[in-house]
């Protein structure tokens, strides 16, 4: 049998661990078992309907165009579930969709257009959804920061108003520091990465029996890739966002704070 397979016998082996969760919950009194027993079935779920598709869409006689058309699915998903975490969030799918679009053709186009990967669906699939899913956290923290900015910071936004400085140059200090705390988290794991813990492309190829060395060529080009991406992701959320938050004539318009 496969070194890597630890068949169903081992999953259920494995909810020995969320039992552990259930029961500290109810220990805390944290009322978090339910939640944590639904995420645990809709996980399983979930990744046991997307393995059944990968099957198809890695197989070695699937057009790779089946794998770029998951990838389009990947960005609407994306984006749906960003409008569920910061519903408050003015126009944010259409944002998102743009975001992620620019941020995973980028990535992709380095990926495969210089060669570092081959262009398969096996490579394809994994790769985009990294790149996608690693972005959603920092698009909905970049996205509430400078809503909450804009609102507290609203006199001085515009005083700079008051003063004949355009949006662009009024707002920047504030989307500036919103930018920057959305980059701080992945800048962070991506210094620690390798010291504090092994990200999951690097253990799943160890796992796989990979050599080490292979394995961490593979992990370090993988973060690298998240790192651009989430920086674009960011960047094109804070130019689109802000650009919503003020009228053609350059006034900023109501808002709240998102509670964050």
């Amino acid at each position: 049998m496969d070194d890597a397979a630890i068949g169903w016998s081992g999953l259920a082996l494995s909810l020995i661990l969320v039992a552990v969760a259930v029961g500290l919950s109810l220990w805390q009194g944290l009322r978090l078992e339910r939640d944590m027993l639904w995420a645990t079935g809709r996980a399983l779920v979930q990744l046991l309907a997307v393995g059944y598709l990968l099957v198809f869409i890695i197989d070695d006689d699937t057009p790779v165009a089946w794998a770029w058309a998951w990838v389009v699915v990947m960005l609407g998903v994306a984006a749906l579930t960003v409008r569920r975490r910061a519903p408050e969030v003015p126009d944010i799918v259409r944002i998102t969709v743009v975001a992620t679009s620019a941020s995973a053709f980028l990535s992709l186009f380095v990926v495969f257009g210089l060669g570092i990967y081959p262009m398969v669906g096996r490579a394809v699939v994994p790769i985009a959804g990294m790149m996608i899913g690693n972005s959603i956290g920092s698009i909905v923290v970049a996205s509430r920061r400078i809503l909450d900015e804009m609102a507290d910071r609203r006199a001085e936004v515009e005083a700079r108003l008051a003063l004949g400085q355009p949006w662009q140059q009024a707002a920047k200090p504030f989307v500036r520091s919103a930018l920057r705390t959305a980059l701080t988290s992945q800048i962070e794991s991506t210094k620690a990465v390798g010291l504090v813990f092994l990200p999951g492309a690097m253990t799943g190829l160890i796992l796989a029996g990979a050599d080490p060395v292979d394995a961490v060529l593979v992990q370090a080009a993988i973060m690298y890739l998240i790192l651009g991406c989430v920086a674009t992701n960011v960047v094109v959320i804070g130019l689109g966002l802000t650009r919503q938050l003020f009228t053609p004539d350059h006034r900023l318009v109501r808002l709240a704070r998102t509670g964050a």
